[in-house]
């Protein structure tokens, strides 16, 4: 489906999102790894474990849109974020890569990810985990890609982390 609608609509840009409960930021994805495990079944009932998300393709592809001057402007928007090291290895970091890959074999276009925390309303029904307003999700993802229409090349700032 991915590829049918890329090819429909000829992008220039590619930006997954996908909600990772438990994180209470706007989390940008920086690598995608070329393997599925799958703690539980998917939606279908699907649990891959220890696959390839595509046989034979790189072991990892980073992301190739501007991940540090996205964050940077996510934060000075006021909305809490931060760089993401892994996309984990369930159906997030499935889409990942494979936007990843098909990026790469199409000249123009560049892609990333960006996890989102659950709403207000799901965090209820979870004991209070973190959250985000819906407005600030979505004025987050409108930041995130004008941000990456407009650079090319990212910052030279630190987005590493302790742990």
């Amino acid at each position: 489906m991915l590829k049918a609608a890329v090819r429909e609509t000829a992008p220039a840009i590619l930006l997954g999102v996908g909600q990772a409960g438990g994180r209470e930021r706007l989390s940008i994805e920086r690598v995608a790894i070329n393997l599925q495990d799958a703690r539980i079944p998917d939606n279908t009932g699907a649990q891959p474990i220890d696959l390839p998300v595509i046989a034979g393709a790189p072991a990892a592809y980073f992301s190739t849109l501007p991940v540090k001057a996205m964050l940077a402007a996510l934060r000075e928007h006021g909305l809490p974020a931060a760089l993401s090291h892994t996309a984990g290895t369930y159906v997030c970091n499935h889409v990942a890569y494979a936007m990843l890959h098909l990026a790469a074999t199409r000249r123009g276009v560049r892609a990333g990810f960006m996890h989102i925390p659950y709403l207000p309303e799901q965090a209820a029904r979870l004991r209070g985990a973190p959250s985000m307003a819906l407005g600030d999700m979505v004025r987050g993802l409108e930041i995130a890609l004008r941000v990456a229409a407009a650079v090319r090349d990212d910052l030279g700032i630190s987005g590493g982390t302790l742990d």
